[in-house]
C-alpha cells in the first residue's frame, strides 16, 4: 500500500506557508508542492515585490522575497516537507485524494489549496524592466511608499477596484490619473461618484497606456486616445494596474465550486470547499483584500479546520 499523506499544501505563499506551519506542528507531517523555485511561482505574489512595509512585526519593511524566506524557513523548521515543482492534475473524486505532476504521483487525506492569484498586466514594452520599480499591481500594497509621496501617479483601469485605488493613491500621491479606454467608468455609482468628487482625481477617458517611461524607475507613462489615436507623455512616478486578476484554479475546475470569475467558493465563516476535506485559503478564494496578512489568516485557518476533519475522521 503506497504512503498517504495527512495534509498536502498546494502553494507556497503566505497562506500556504502558514497552513504549513500549524500542520507541522499539529504532528500532521504536511506535504507541500511549493511550485517552481525558478518559475516565479514558488512564494507566491511577495517573491515580486521589493518593499514591504504593512507586514505586521517588521517595523523598518522588508523585502518581499526575505519575508517568504523566513516563511519558507519556519515552515521547514517544524518538518514540513517541499517540493518546488507544481501539480499538474489532480482526482478529488476518489478517496485518497491524488496529487500528481511528472515527477510523482502522491496520495492525501486532504488538501489544502493555497495557489494564490496572478494580476494583469498589460504587457507594455517597458513592463518587464520597470515593474516593482514604479510600476505596482496592488496601491495597497505600494502606494504609501516614500517614492510616491506627493508624485503624480496613475491607475490603469475602470472598476470598483481601480477606482477604489485611485481614491487610496489620491491620500498620497499630488494627483492621481485614472485611465480608461472607455467614456464611462464600469464601476458602481457610488465609486464612479467617488472619482468625480475627488479633487485629487482625473479621468483620462478613451485612453489606454501605450508604454512606461523611464530608465531604472517610471518618470512617466506615454497613452493613446482610442478614438483620435493620438499618443502624449504625462510625468509620473507610478503606474498601477487595476485591471483584475486571474486565480490559479484551473486544474481544480473539474472538482471544486468556483465562482464566475475563478475564485474557490468556500463555505461562509470556513476554509472548506464543497469538496469534503478540500480547503482553500488566501488569494485563490479572496478576491476582496488580497493582502499577505490576511492570506496568512486564512492560512492558519484552513490547517486548523483540516486538523480538526482529520481527527473527527479517525484519520489521524
Amino acid at each position: 500500500m503506497s504512503d498517504i499523506k495527512n495534509v498536502v499544501i498546494i502553494g507556497s505563499g503566505p497562506a500556504g506557508h502558514t497552513a504549513a506551519i500549524y500542520s507541522a506542528r499539529a504532528d500532521l507531517s504536511p506535504f507541500m508542492f511549493e511550485g517552481y523555485l525558478l518559475g516565479g511561482s514558488a512564494g507566491g505574489q511577495l517573491t515580486t515585490t521589493t518593499d514591504v512595509e504593512n507586514y505586521p512585526g517588521f517595523p523598518e519593511g522588508i523585502q518581499g522575497p526575505e519575508l517568504m524566506q523566513l516563511f519558507r524557513k519556519q515552515a521547514e523548521r517544524f518538518g514540513t516537507e517541499m517540493v518546488g515543482e507544481d501539480v499538474t492534475e489532480v482526482d478529488l473524486n476518489q478517496r485518497p485524494f491524488v496529487i500528481k505532476n511528472e515527477n510523482r504521483e502522491i496520495k492525501a487525506h486532504s488538501i489544502i489549496i493555497s495557489t494564490g492569484a496572478t494580476a494583469k498586466r498589460m504587457g507594455v514594452p517597458s513592463e518587464e524592466r520597470l515593474f516593482n520599480n514604479g510600476m505596482s499591481a496592488c496601491a495597497v500594497c505600494d502606494g504609501a511608499l516614500p517614492f510616491f509621496r506627493n508624485q503624480p501617479l496613475m491607475v490603469i483601469g475602470g472598476g470598483d477596484t481601480a477606482v477604489e485605488e485611485a481614491n487610496y493613491l489620491a491620500k498620497f500621491g499630488s494627483i492621481v490619473y485614472l485611465v480608461h479606454r472607455r467614456d464611462e467608468l464600469r464601476a458602481s455609482k457610488i465609486m464612479q461618484e467617488r472619482a468625480k468628487n475627488n479633487p485629487k482625481i482625473k479621468i483620462i477617458w478613451n485612453s489606454e497606456l501605450v508604454d512606461a517611461i523611464g530608465d531604472q524607475f517610471v518618470t512617466g507613462a506615454q497613452i493613446k486616445d482610442v478614438k483620435t489615436g493620438e499618443t502624449r507623455e504625462i510625468e509620473l512616478a507610478g503606474i498601477f494596474y487595476a485591471i483584475g486578476h486571474t486565480p490559479n484554479t484551473s486544474i481544480f475546475k473539474d472538482f471544486i465550486e468556483l465562482d464566475e470569475t475563478g475564485y474557490i467558493k468556500v463555505k461562509p465563516g470556513t476554509q472548506e470547499t464543497n469538496i469534503e476535506g478540500v480547503f482553500a485559503a488566501g488569494d485563490v478564494h479572496d478576491h476582496k483584500y488580497r493582502q499577505a496578512i490576511t492570506a496568512a489568516g486564512t492560512g492558519c485557518a484552513a490547517a486548523l479546520e483540516c486538523e480538526r476533519w482529520l481527527g473527527d475522521k479517525g484519520l489521524i
